[in-house]
């Protein structure tokens, strides 16, 4: 969202503040039993100067939506337009999702709980934009599937498969260093690349080529 006229660089500071400590609300109790005088009072600011910030409650919603979105859609298009094999593609976007996972945490509490209590317009655009996503991961593995690499299957449930495994790693991951976002992506894509390429892949190669996109691209 971009900052109101007349606000200097601070208003921009205090606002991303506000948004993590929501988050960390939400995440805990729900955002519907979170109320603006609680998150005013972790904040320090009573309820008017809370709302010069947010604007609403539903607006500190869309913004922690955006936050987990915005990144992956544009991540996943750029991943989309690398020079390589759509194996290659989906490991890199699965890394870029688990490293968002790692990252936000309580953001991903909040995006895959509490999408439900937008509403109107704001609903709206954040399915379709959901739908994007989708969009990406499932276009990467029809490519997967017309040059032969996976076998070919229904492709939306390919891509609820690849989603499920990693959207659900929230609600058991404890960010103790036992794992990483590298390591969960290479054991996530071992299992499902296995059982897409009918008990049969070249991971070796798979993961020099993404050694060698990562170091290019920084994915």
């Amino acid at each position: 969202m971009a900052r109101p006229p007349g606000h200097g660089p601070s208003y921009e500071v205090k606002r991303q503040e506000i948004i993590d400590l929501a988050a960390g609300l939400f995440a805990k109790n729900g955002y519907a039993a979170t109320g603006i005088v609680e998150i005013g009072e972790a904040v320090g600011l009573a309820k008017g100067a809370l709302y010069y910030y947010i604007k609403s409650k539903e607006n500190l919603l869309v913004e922690i939506q955006e936050r987990v979105l915005d990144p992956l859609v544009n991540i996943g298009n750029q991943i989309t337009d690398v020079d390589t094999s759509p194996a290659v593609k989906l490991r890199l976007l699965s890394h870029a999702l688990l490293d968002m996972i790692f990252k936000r945490l309580d953001h991903i509490w909040v995006y895959e709980h509490d999408y439900k209590h937008l509403t109107g317009e704001n609903l709206t655009q954040m399915l379709k934009r959901r739908h994007e996503f989708e969009g990406i991961v499932r276009n990467i593995l029809i490519s997967a599937m017309n040059e032969g690499i996976f076998l070919k299957t229904d492709p939306d449930l390919c891509m609820l498969q690849f989603l499920n495994m990693h959207n659900h790693t929230y609600q058991w991951l404890k960010t103790d260093g036992r794992w990483d976002a590298e390591a969960l992506s290479k054991a996530y894509c071992r299992t499902l690349f296995t059982g897409f390429a009918g008990g049969a892949f070249d991971f070796i190669s798979l993961e020099t080529e993404v050694s060698r996109i990562q170091t290019l691209g920084g994915y």
